[in-house]
């Protein structure tokens, strides 16, 4: 793959979508393709940003106004992007993130009041054009998600719960506003129904991947 730019892929959704799983199901399947490629996920995927996610992922649900939240992730997503996922890119890797700049937009712009259109202004500024090849949506009613990701947290004895003690309302306003991308960005963005079984969600995430494997290697 010497000289071909790898792919970016990211996940988005709701609490407890199913993305952690169905990336590692995502990677066994390029694995058995032989496509390079490492996994990340945001907040987080460099050293900086990975100390922003502490922040952002505990304590209190109002330790934060919107607006932090929005440029803490954003600044770290910068350092993310140029670090590690840039020159993964540029070595012919593929890069599968869980999470990307539309849970900014959703999270803090939708459900946090500060304006999708403010929200994709930001990332234009931090970015510019950089943008995911493919993102993956994972749709599932809220109640399902939440009680899911309040059970993975608990198995883990984690503390990143500070999104999933929100409030039924807000979690609906981001599965709403998920469902608004799919379809005003449908090239890129493409919605995937995350209520069936593993094997089911996983089937239908490998048929919209072909396509980018299609020639890989040619």
């Amino acid at each position: 793959m010497t000289g071909t730019r790898g792919k970016f892929i990211t996940f988005e959704g709701g609490e407890g979508s199913g993305k952690s799983t169905q990336i590692k199901t995502l990677s066994l399947f390029l694995k058995g393709r032989g496509i390079d490629h490492i996994i990340t996920r945001e907040p987080g995927g460099s050293d900086g940003a990975e100390e922003l996610r502490t922040l952002m992922l505990t304590g209190d649900t109002d330790r934060w106004t919107a607006m932090s939240e929005a440029l803490m992730v954003t600044a770290g997503r910068v350092d993310h992007v140029e670090k590690l996922i840039k020159p993964a890119l540029e070595q012919g890797q593929w890069v599968i993130s869980d999470r990307f700049y539309d849970s900014t937009k959703v999270y803090q712009g939708v459900a946090g009041g500060l304006g999708l259109e403010n929200m994709v202004n930001l990332q234009k500024l931090a970015l510019g054009d950089f943008t995911p090849d493919l993102t993956l949506i994972l749709d599932i009613d809220v109640q399902k998600g939440l009680a899911r990701a309040i059970q993975r947290e608990g198995a883990n004895n984690g503390n990143e719960d500070r999104f999933e003690r929100k409030g039924l309302k807000y979690h609906q306003a981001l599965r709403e506003a998920y469902k608004a991308i799919a379809m005003s960005e449908s090239d890129r963005c493409k919605l995937v129904d995350a209520s069936g079984t593993i094997d089911q969600i996983a089937d239908a995430i490998q048929q919209v991947i072909e396509p980018l494997i299609a020639g890989v290697g040619d």
